[in-house]
């Protein structure tokens, strides 16, 4: 995607929609400073050029019970790039899987799973065991959420 041009105005509203992204437009130009036909000019820009990718929701994992985080490096019989594929369309399958990373090193896919319990990723490893292609399945078991941030750095954005 193409680098699109953003000003100190366009950061502001990024801002401002990292921290609420239910704030209305007449509450968000009223923050940024803006009129409000200008600043829904200016969202509907950055949406259409990728830069707001989509509007969610933050749910707290623990509240509906799954308050483990367990991360997971899965490594490939191979990296054949139809392995690769194959793999990456099934463990979206996978619904306790939040995200996969194809990795560099000595592992070929990081997973970050949430998990009621031991029980319950006992279950979710025998899914991935069972998944096309996969060797070895590593588990690391988070104690405790030190930093967990949503909102992506604008200082350098341009």
């Amino acid at each position: 995607m193409p680098q699109v041009s953003t000003d100190a105005i366009d950061r502001r509203i990024l801002s401002a929609l990292q921290n609420d992204g239910r704030l209305s437009n007449v509450q968000l130009a009223d923050k940024v400073g803006l009129s409000e036909s200008a600043c829904l000019r200016r969202v509907r820009l950055l949406e259409q050029s990728g830069i707001i990718d989509r509007y969610v929701m933050l749910i707290d994992q623990a509240a509906i019970g799954k308050p483990g985080t367990v991360f997971v490096r899965v490594t490939l019989e191979g990296q054949q790039q139809e392995k690769l594929q194959l793999f990456e369309a099934e463990i979206d399958k996978v619904k306790d899987v939040l995200e996969c990373y194809l990795m560099s090193g000595d592992t070929d896919y990081l997973l970050r799973v949430i998990v009621r319990d031991n029980e319950d990723y006992m279950r979710i490893h025998n899914r991935l065991t069972s998944l096309p292609g996969v060797l070895r399945v590593q588990s690391a078991f988070a104690l405790k959420t030190v930093l967990k941030k949503t909102a992506l750095p604008l200082e350098q954005l341009s």
